[in-house]
């Protein structure tokens, strides 16, 4: 089991928590942490992460596929699934195109062909647009928060002495 991360994760840690000029720790632990093979992405993700062309942009491109992996055909019953989840669990059908269609989609395939807990700040609430957890929760895939990760890996950012 992997911690699969959400582009939303990146993108408030650069622009809140942890930005790369106050809090380069935690972009060291995210390298780590893949290098240990506990925190993975998905190609999906870069792709929305390079569209920022910033800081971040720049971070994830110096990143390779250990860190954002690519889909594979094995996928294939996963996606399926997940598509036929998000076609009838009553949504509006301009909702289902959208979430189709972005990485949410393939990340919550992906946890749920592999079994990995997928980390995003969204919470579930049932609204017009389909959320991570919620497709989470109707695929039976697990997911937390960054900050719950961190915690259960006992990440820890200290000011050298």
């Amino acid at each position: 089991m992997a911690y699969l991360l959400d582009s939303d994760v990146f993108i408030q840690a650069k622009n809140l928590h942890y930005g790369f000029d106050f809090c380069p720790g935690f972009w060291d632990w995210i390298d780590r942490a893949n290098a240990a093979g506990t925190v993975i992405s998905i190609e999906n993700v870069r792709i929305e992460l390079l569209a920022g062309n910033d800081d971040l942009a720049t971070w994830a491109s110096r990143r390779g596929r250990s860190l954002f992996i690519g889909l594979d055909a094995a996928m294939a019953p996963s996606l399926r699934a997940t598509s036929v989840w998000a076609t009838t669990s009553g949504y509006d059908p301009g909702a289902v195109s959208l979430f189709l269609q972005v990485a949410d989609y393939y990340l919550v395939a992906f946890a749920h062909a592999l079994g990995h807990t997928i980390v995003s700040h969204e919470r579930p609430g049932a609204t017009k647009k389909i959320k991570i957890p919620d497709a989470c929760l109707g695929m039976g895939v697990r997911f937390m928060s960054p900050f719950e990760m961190l915690r259960a890996e006992g990440a820890r950012f200290v000011l050298a002495p």
